[in-house]
């Protein structure tokens, strides 16, 4: 088929670089809203902190002049708005500057993250310094740090030894062998934390029980080391009556063995990213206060920071204005100048139709969850979708998500994420609309009270809950008790 041209017309829908941005503000957490606020400030001249007068005269009545007299600007936000600059605005230059063809409100970083990465050392770069003290030559360096590279966050190695021979001999251009390979894995294998660059669950645990026995060997480790070693698949489904009988354990040493083993890391590398990380405290974005019965709501004081404009940028415009040469040059000052007020102008905006969108949003969970913020009893939650506070407050419902992401509010009873307050409803026997929370909190109290060497069964959870007016299926007992990350009966049980 031939290739051809035409002119067609489309109505497209699409959103705005300010409405973009807006949606980002929106989402951004108060913890790093400040950060957001200080790169603003750094890439726009026009825009300062501090407490802005001309918008409390904004709508003062101007004096009246008589005769030939002339208003004296002064440079308030009614003054620059009005300023005719329209001269400059000319098709006649070919060479148009760059910030000309920019829409309003534009931002260099629009396709970089609002948030800003923190600096901090990762799992691997551990790794890397303690293979210094194996006093490798280049070439064992080089095959060591391939095998590194190739573990994962939670310390398992993920490439067999044979593909790592092959990434060497492909990507490095080193001829190795397995032989090789897997004397540097044994090395790294006696790494802080004990446990990594393991291929499986079983051979993590035996790396760790080893490096405990040699440094102290007693008849349990041994014990411990065995079960996992030839009865990996019985421990795994806690037959541990079999396992007793096969290794001549009495009761008390079997049990000192599957504590020690229950005690080792399953995921030695994750302990360690997340200590490596800097500490993170959460800052409430809203406050409630139960003042006599009277729910008070107010936005963190970091959400409404004091934005101006420059009083020099609008005095630079008021200038030009009145200049009478109007050069090139002149021309493209008043452009950026204005291009630079026009977007302090929109983030200004932007930022308090993000603390109205928040007070309102919050606002509406707030009414809806009374009862919670009044008592903090869990069992008080009203059953809540996004739909619901987004036909309060006339949001749309991706309005109020991202409001609702990563956002938290602190009472009397404890910080709380918003997600929180969002559950499906669940139908109690008679016909009363409850929030599934509810049931998980029944769940919850239920498997903690129950006989730990004999533990309930799904099936007996939903017995008890259709005893307490909760008709749900098994497959919901089950789906909510993963969700709460409690094992099944036959892992709880206790020996």
């Amino acid at each position: 088929m031939a290739l051809s041209q035409g002119l067609h017309q489309k109505l497209l829908q699409k959103l705005s670089p300010q409405q973009i941005q807006l949606m980002k503000l929106l989402q951004v957490p108060t913890a790093y809203l400040e950060e957001r606020i200080k790169e603003e400030l750094e890439e726009n001249p026009a825009l300062e902190q501090g407490a802005d007068s001309d918008y409390a005269d904004e709508y003062k009545e101007d004096f009246e002049v008589t005769g030939d007299q002339e208003t004296e600007p002064d440079g308030s936000e009614d003054d620059y708005n009005h300023a005719d600059i329209s001269e400059y605005f000319t098709d006649s230059d070919d060479d148009v500057a760059d910030y000309r063809t920019r829409d309003e409100g534009y931002h260099p970083t629009d396709d970089q993250p609002a948030i800003p990465i923190k600096s901090e050392s990762s799992f691997h770069d551990l790794l890397i310094q303690q293979l210094a003290m194996l006093n490798l030559d280049n070439r064992q360096q080089i095959i060591a740090e391939q095998i590194v590279g190739s573990i994962d966050d939670d310390g398992y190695l993920t490439r067999d030894v044979s593909a790592i021979v092959n990434d060497l001999a492909f990507l490095q251009n080193i001829d190795s062998d397995d032989a090789e390979v897997e004397g540097l894995i044994e090395m790294i294998q006696q790494f802080e934390p004990h446990g990594i660059c393991a291929r499986n669950l079983q051979e993590c645990l035996l790396i760790q029980l080893r490096l405990k026995s040699r440094k102290r060997p007693t008849k349990i480790l041994n014990a411990a080391i065995a079960i996992i070693d030839r009865y990996f698949e019985e421990f795994g489904r806690r037959h541990f009556e079999k396992i007793q009988k096969s290794l001549d354990l009495n009761a008390e040493e079997i049990r000192s063995a599957v504590q020690h083993i229950t005690k080792l890391n399953p995921k030695p590398g994750g302990t360690v990213s997340a200590d490596l990380k800097k500490e993170s405290y959460v800052v409430p974005d809203f406050f409630i206060l139960n003042n006599n019965g009277l729910l008070e709501l107010t936005l963190n004081n970091k959400n409404a920071p004091d934005l101006k404009i420059s009083d020099d940028y609008k005095e630079m415009l008021m200038q030009y204005e009145k200049g009478s040469k109007k050069d090139k040059r002149q021309k493209e000052a008043v452009l950026f100048i204005k291009q630079k007020i026009d977007a302090a102008k929109w983030f200004i905006d932007a930022i308090k139709q993000r603390q109205n969108t928040l007070l309102l949003t919050m606002n509406a969970i707030m009414d809806y969850q009374q009862s919670f913020f009044l008592s903090g009893d869990e069992m008080l939650l009203k059953p809540m979708i996004l739909k619901d506070v987004a036909e309060r407050t006339f949001l749309d419902i991706s309005t109020v998500s991202r409001v609702a992401n990563s956002k938290f509010v602190q009472t009397e009873f404890g910080t709380y994420r918003l997600k929180y307050f969002f559950s499906e409803s669940l139908s109690k026997e008679g016909g009363e609309e409850v929030s599934t929370r509810e049931v998980k909190k029944i769940l919850t109290d239920l498997i903690a009270a129950e006989e730990k060497h004999n533990p309930l069964s799904d099936d007996q959870l939903t017995e008890i809950l259709k005893g307490k007016g909760y008709h749900i299926a098994r497959r919901t007992v089950a789906k909510y008790r993963e969700q709460l990350n409690i094992p099944v009966a036959r892992l709880r049980k206790v020996f």
